[in-house]
């Protein structure tokens, strides 16, 4: 009896570290020291006839809402602005990262996408960009792809741009973004980026995902390391 409670112990801890284990992947992204990308680092090991597996949505910002009932006669209230520190406040799978940067004019780069078309990221002035650095290797990079293809279906492209880099090989990228059926731009990081971006720069420091939210104007507004979920991105996009 003794040892069937000792082995039950032993099981009751290594299914409580588990649990800790996953919750920990997914706040805190993918981060440690990665090897340089080459053919062999990088693998496509995705089932795409099984995508239920990065479809559950994390939690979402406890925003409160502002669609209350008016009185009848009365004219309708206007709804306050989001404040960009209350969505911090309620973060749950994210955190910011890379303060030093807000408000400070996005570095410019020029990357290809899928189709070899250059994008410059100046040239998008004038309108929201969401950068996304991520990497196939990365589970919560993965469970974040179906809220980007709805917040895509969701947002104009003339009022967003949705960036995603990545540094792995184009053909495995391809194939990637056509099972996923990614709707939204995907570039290829082939060298070194400015500072502060570069998927493995942030890789080895504040890990993926990580997103970069800028303004119009070509100013960061909020850096993001970690999972965001649909509702997140948008509270972000409409915060002041």
């Amino acid at each position: 009896m003794a040892e069937q409670n000792k082995q039950a112990s032993i099981w009751t801890a290594v299914i409580i570290s588990a649990a800790i284990l996953a919750a920990a992947t997914i706040v805190a992204g993918c981060k440690k020291e990665p090897a340089e990308p080459s053919d062999t680092v990088t693998q496509y090991h995705h089932d795409h006839n099984d995508h239920n597996d990065h479809k559950h949505p994390p939690v979402e910002p406890a925003v409160k809402s502002t669609n209350e009932p008016v009185e009848p006669n009365t004219k309708p209230a206007v709804n306050p602005k989001i404040s960009l520190s209350d969505v911090i406040r309620a973060a749950r799978t994210w955190r910011p990262s890379y303060t030093s940067w807000y408000g400070k004019t996005a570095p410019d780069f020029t990357l290809t996408d899928l189709d070899g078309k250059e994008h410059k990221l100046s040239d998008y002035r004038g309108k929201d960009v969401m950068l996304v650095f991520w990497a196939t290797r990365c589970p919560p990079c993965i469970f974040e792809i179906p809220h980007l293809i709805e917040l895509r279906n969701t947002v104009s492209k003339d009022k967003l741009a949705i960036l995603a880099i990545t540094y792995e090989k184009p053909d495995l990228i391809k194939k990637f973004a056509a099972a996923e059926k990614m709707n939204y731009t995907v570039l290829l990081e082939q060298n070194n980026m400015p500072a502060p971006f570069g998927v493995l720069r942030i890789y080895k420091t504040s890990g993926i995902p990580c997103s970069f939210f800028i303004n119009p104007d070509g100013k960061i507004k909020l850096a993001t390391s970690g999972l965001l979920s649909l509702g997140y991105m948008k509270a972000i996009l409409q915060a002041e």
